[in-house]
């Protein structure tokens, strides 16, 4: 089953020549696009009124499919549609299809009248159905994940009592590093690493962005947190959530 178009993609996913600059160009256009897609569900979960969770899961769902999927056979923001619905059903923060359709609709004609019950909506919802089931089998019905959220709240805990209350006030430390995990779902590292080695990231990325030092014992903070985590570990992980600010900026 092929999904259905629901809006353009604003680049070609398809490179025209060969060679390894067309190669390069065509998975930078292919990172791009996932880039907006994920935007397109973070932004419409937003207008939802979905948790972060819930839109975390739809994230997740998208970059799993998209690893086995290619962008000239499946329309991305279809795709995204059914993963916010898959995503409602998953974190049991069910949504109407006709919501989802009309805020959609909405996202790519501001200022618009939610659609009309006629035939093109009900093709289209049968399309976000369909894509949904399309979805589930793709991913052999694995759709429940481990988030980092949990992680990150409990080392943000940590090490605020590891600070001097002034440290902690005068910089928005809790404040950057949600921003940071938030901005991770737009590309694949939320699927490809541990949610603690994410949450520790973020953590890590939003004290460097402020220069706040931890306090150092015998071990370094993050090592008390997560004793099997190696420096270059973070550091690796700390480029990738890097890039994914700079795509979110651009």
């Amino acid at each position: 089953m092929q999904a259905q178009r629901f809006a353009p993609v604003a680049e070609s996913s398809q490179s025209e020549g060969r060679g390894g600059a067309e190669s390069a160009a065509l998975v930078d256009n292919n990172t791009k696009t996932h880039f907006r897609v994920c935007r397109f569900i973070i932004e419409t979960g937003v207008k939802l009124g979905m948790r972060s969770v819930p839109v975390a899961t739809a994230c997740s769902l998208y970059h799993k499919f998209f690893q086995s999927a290619t962008l000239d056979v499946y329309e991305p923001y279809l795709v995204a549609m059914s993963c916010i619905y898959l995503a409602g059903k998953v974190e049991e923060q069910h949504l109407r299809t006709r919501d989802i359709i009309n805020v959609c609709h909405r996202y790519f004609h501001p200022g618009s009248d939610p659609m009309e019950l006629n035939g093109k909506f009900w093709e289209l919802r049968d399309s976000v159905v369909q894509c949904e089931l399309l979805i589930l089998r793709q991913l052999n019905f694995q759709v429940s994940f481990e988030h980092p959220h949990k992680y990150l709240l409990h080392y943000l805990l940590s090490v605020r009592n590891l600070l001097n209350r002034h440290a902690w006030s005068r910089t928005p430390i809790a404040e950057t590093a949600w921003a940071l995990l938030k901005d991770s779902y737009h590309g694949p590292v939320c699927v490809r690493h541990r949610p603690q080695h994410l949450a520790l990231t973020a953590l890590y990325l939003a004290l460097h962005t402020y220069g706040v030092q931890v306090p150092r014992g015998e071990r370094e903070w993050w090592q008390l947190l997560l004793y099997w985590v190696a420096p270059h570990d973070i550091l690796t992980l700390s480029r990738k959530m890097t890039i994914n600010c700079f795509f979110v900026e651009s």
